[in-house]
């Protein structure tokens, strides 16, 4: 499988390095990238044939993966057309619908959403997928073991579940600094040292994380054993159940929606 990566940012760079990773020829990799150092940088890093622009040498690939912002997205697709026509179209773009996408592209139907998050970047992302009707299994087998690379995957029916996806797996990571920034204040507050208090925070997570993951039993569970009758951890949790931390939670993930939808309109308008 022939991959082209239209733009070689950040996310660009750990699907590449994670594709590699497992075994993916970096002859089978090329990526379209306009600044020189940008692309001398891709070069010595992985190996990959890199391009200035786009032509037909550079989209002579089984899938475009398209890893430019959103903003930019629309003048980037402008020279496409032309060179489209087998090529599975595999767009990280936040908040970009597919039916503007086709639109930019003449039309093209052969298209794949992917909200992946920043875990990514490290080989633990977690990544939302949508395909249109008209993307055959092949390519949808394609665009998995494109985004496996970085990390699990999620297949969803309708598009409007990709704004869900961003609110709660997209946006998420951000959710879990916070708690850990405010487990480390509190760490210190407590009389912790710098170092001991993000070590402390940061292991206590990944470890309730590690252990949830590893379990059949919901997190209610696992936390009600945790819970001594009249214990420590109950009188922390009666504090955070009266500040009503679960429905600050959601409330903040159904916001995180809303704009994801908000923002797919507003990019969608020209």
């Amino acid at each position: 499988m022939k991959i082209t990566f239209l733009g070689g940012g950040n996310m660009a760079n750990a699907l590449i390095g994670g594709l590699l990773n497992k075994g993916v020829p970096a002859t089978d990799i090329a990526v379209v990238e306009i600044n020189e150092a940008g692309r001398e940088r891709l070069k010595q890093t992985y190996g990959v044939r890199c391009c200035a622009e786009v032509n037909a040498s550079a989209l002579d690939c089984d899938v475009l993966l398209l890893a430019v912002k959103p903003q930019q997205m629309r003048k980037a697709c402008e020279p496409l057309p032309r060179y489209l026509g087998r090529q599975l179209v595999l767009t990280i773009a936040a908040g970009l619908r597919l039916s503007d996408l086709s639109r930019w592209l003449g039309g093209y139907g052969k298209l794949v959403r992917a909200m992946p998050n920043t875990p990514a970047l490290i080989g633990s992302g977690m990544t939302g997928l949508f395909a249109l009707p008209s993307v055959s299994e092949a390519d949808r087998r394609g665009a998995e073991r494109i985004m496996q690379a970085i990390g699990q995957i999620v297949w969803v029916n309708d598009e409007a579940q990709i704004d869900a996806i961003t609110a709660i797996s997209g946006s998420g990571p951000a959710y879990v600094f916070l708690f850990i920034e405010a487990l480390q204040e509190a760490a210190a507050r407590l009389g912790f040292n710098e170092k001991q208090a993000r070590l402390l925070s940061i292991e206590t997570v990944l470890g309730a994380a590690r252990l949830a993951m590893n379990s059949d039993e919901p997190p209610s569970i696992l936390r009600e054993r945790v819970t001594s009758k009249a214990g420590t951890t109950e009188a922390a949790l009666d504090v955070m159940i009266r500040c009503g931390l679960k429905s600050i939670v959601m409330e903040s993930a159904a916001a995180a929606c809303a704009r994801s939808g908000e923002i797919g309109r507003e990019l969608g308008e020209n």
